[in-house]
């Protein structure tokens, strides 16, 4: 049975998690234990669900109360949902709700490396990539063109921020992934790089180089393991990392433009590579 509370003051603490707190700040909620996260979508708290996250509380618009919104609802249990009308919630939350849902999660603790890469022939890496819009199309890709597994280091934008995991369609609950730990301060960045290929994969880093080889060079392909390293916005990958790496890869340009999006990179590297 659910809950159903209508919203009459925006102001009460039970609404300051979608309305008054930073992600990073969710992230901490409940620290030292886990924090939480906010799915927005129907179809994104489904993935989130299926996966196993434990939902909070609902924020949802009087109007999509029905079908599929219902049903999720529904399956969530005795949690507060907590309604109003469309412009109530876009003054809540400052921003236009996707098909007007939010719930409010648990998060879970995260695997290993190890566990994350068990039995993974292909996956993509992750360095520095702090836009979250471009975190989730990437894991949107990955999980389309057959990676089995996505790492991202410490310093990427978390995949369960809301715009992340909604540009992912939700793919982030359901391709494996993990953080990479970078080790002591005092160790370079490639420090996970060398973690990779103990795990026995060939590292893989996109870069605008010219000491490279071709994206489609068959002795790629005949590798059993790869990873597949894309960087930072603007800045790319780190030089340790790219000095660390078995090889580098650097996707041909054309009409004077001298490289792509890391979204678009990734997409390319993942359907040539995954194969």
């Amino acid at each position: 049975m659910s809950n159903i509370i209508e919203i009459t003051d925006l102001n009460i603490p039970e609404l300051d998690i979608y309305a008054r707190l930073s992600e990073g700040q969710l992230l901490h909620y409940h620290e030292p234990d886990l924090g939480i996260f906010i799915c927005e979508s129907p179809k994104v708290i489904v993935r989130a669900l299926d996966a196993g996250y434990t939902p909070i509380s609902i924020l949802v618009e009087h109007s999509e109360i029905k079908g599929e919104v219902q049903d999720i609802i529904d399956r969530c249990g005795d949690i507060p949902v907590y309604t109003a009308d469309y412009e109530v919630l876009k003054e809540l939350t400052g921003f236009n709700l996707t098909r007007g849902m939010l719930c409010a999660m648990n998060r879970k603790a995260l695997p290993t490396v190890e566990e994350t890469v068990k039995n993974a022939r292909r996956i993509a890496v992750l360095e520095d990539v702090v836009n979250p819009t471009n975190v989730g199309a990437i894991f949107r890709s990955a999980a389309a063109l057959n990676m089995d597994a996505i790492l991202l280091t410490p310093a990427c934008s978390d995949p369960l921020y809301r715009r992340a995991a909604r540009v992912s369609m939700g793919t982030v609950f359901q391709a494996p992934w993990t953080i990479c730990k970078n080790g002591p301060s005092n160790e370079p960045q490639s420090h996970y790089i060398t973690e990779l290929q103990q795990l026995g994969f060939k590292t893989v880093a996109f870069a605008l180089r010219d000491d490279s080889i071709a994206i489609d060079d068959p002795l790629l392909a005949s590798e059993e393991k790869l990873a597949i390293i894309v960087g930072t916005e603007g800045e790319g990958l780190q030089d340790s990392t790219l000095a660390a790496c078995d090889y580098t890869v650097k996707i041909p340009m054309s009409h004077g433009v001298d490289s792509l999006n890391v979204a678009a990179a990734s997409a390319i590297a993942f359907y040539v590579l995954g194969k």
